[in-house]
Formats: structure tokens, C-alpha cells, sequence
């Protein structure tokens, strides 16, 4: 199956300096063309292992030139992440034949910014992190439920604390690369790299 790439072009000149500020740019545009789920990413991890396994995350916030996502620390991503601080993302945004790839270091945020997020989630979002022993094998679906029904009781009429198994991450960008796909499978290919002056490197690939 071929599609071709025809709706728009990327030239060096055009683009931000910055290439957080070129994604900024290029998310906002994916919000107004109404792109199904633009947040989503998918977040690729090295086992201790030296295994690679990948899934699809939701990015939460662009802060301070870090990318921000939020999970369970005691899951395999989670493992992952103290065997190999070594991530990438990757956004694919096909209505706009676009696709943006980072790699970078991954830390966790601060424990006072998961709170604040954590607060700000839906109740029963704020139920399912405590439920949910994320990666871990379960007999039966009725478990969850059963436990969710419980802690929905437990908490009735109370502020719901975070878990401090669960709580944010952020990504520091040392590549990023841009795609814009174009005829013929000549795909414009803009990539940032970051030199030890904290300045970025721009350079076009060959497709």
C-alpha cells in the first residue's frame, strides 16, 4: 500500500531555531486541523536486557524545554527507565503527513508537580492509578472492578492521594527530527541535534 506525500514542504529557513519551539508550532497546528489524539507518542525504552519494547503514551505538557508524560513507576516502562535513562518519542500526525522523533534522557518530575497533575485528573482516573498494578499478570477482569468499587468507598467524601508508586516524567531532548512527507518518497527530513554549548545543530537528512 503507497500514499503519496504531497501537502506541504520543510526548508531549514523556515523552521524555529529551537526545536522545542518548532514542535510547539507544529502541535498547535495538529490541534487545529482537529488530528485524532495529536498527544499521542509512542515511548520506546531499553530493558536491562538490552531489550527494546515500545508503546503508545499520551504526552501531558511541553515545560522548560522537557517533554512531560505520566505513569506507573512500578511498571515495565517504569523498570526500564532506571535500567536505561535512554528514551524516544515519536508523534505521527497523518492528516498532516507529519512525524516528530526524540531521543533524549528521562527523569522524574518533581514530586510536588505530580501531585499538582494528579489532582487535577478525573476522580475515577485518580481511582484507576491506585487499582491498576500496571504490568503485572491478573486472573480476572472482576479484580480491577472489585477493587475499584472498594477504594470508590474508601475515599467517599475525601481528597484522593497520589500513589507514590505513580507520578510524571520528562524527557531531555538531545535529538529531535521533524518529517514532512513529500512526492515520490523524497521526504523532507529536518534533524536537531544539541552541541555542548546547548546550542542546536540543524542538518537535513536524505530520506
Amino acid at each position: 500500500m503507497r500514499t503519496e506525500y504531497s501537502k506541504e514542504s520543510l526548508e531549514i529557513n523556515d523552521v524555529n531555531s529551537n526545536p522545542v519551539e518548532q514542535f510547539k508550532k507544529w502541535f498547535e497546528e495538529a490541534l487545529q486541523a482537529e488530528v485524532m489524539e495529536p498527544s499521542a507518542m509512542n515511548l520506546a525504552t531499553i530493558s536491562s536486557q538490552g531489550r527494546p519494547s515500545s508503546r503508545i503514551m499520551l504526552l501531558k505538557g511541553v515545560e522548560n524545554q522537557k517533554f512531560i508524560f505520566y505513569t506507573n513507576y512500578e511498571s515495565n516502562k517504569g523498570k526500564d527507565i532506571i535500567a536505561n535513562p535512554f528514551v524516544a518519542l515519536n508523534f505521527f500526525w497523518p492528516e498532516l503527513e507529519r512525524q516528530v522523533r526524540v531521543e533524549g534522557i528521562i527523569k522524574k518530575v518533581s514530586a510536588e508537580t505530580s501531585d499538582s497533575y494528579f489532582k487535577s485528573r478525573p476522580r475515577s482516573s485518580q481511582i484507576g492509578a491506585w487499582v491498576s498494578e500496571q504490568s503485572h499478570p491478573i486472573t480476572d477482569r472482576k479484580i480491577l472492578e472489585e477493587r475499584y468499587q472498594q477504594l470508590v468507598k474508601k475515599y467517599e467524601g475525601q481528597e484522593i492521594p497520589r500513589p507514590s508508586f505513580w507520578g510524571g516524567y520528562k524527557v531531555i531532548p538531545e535529538r529531535i527530527e521533524f518529517w514532512q512527507g513529500r512526492p515520490s518518497r523524497l521526504h523532507d527530513r529536518l534533524s536537531y541535534t544539541k552541541e555542548s554549548n546547548n546550542n542546536w545543530k540543524i542538518e537535513r537528512l536524505s530520506p
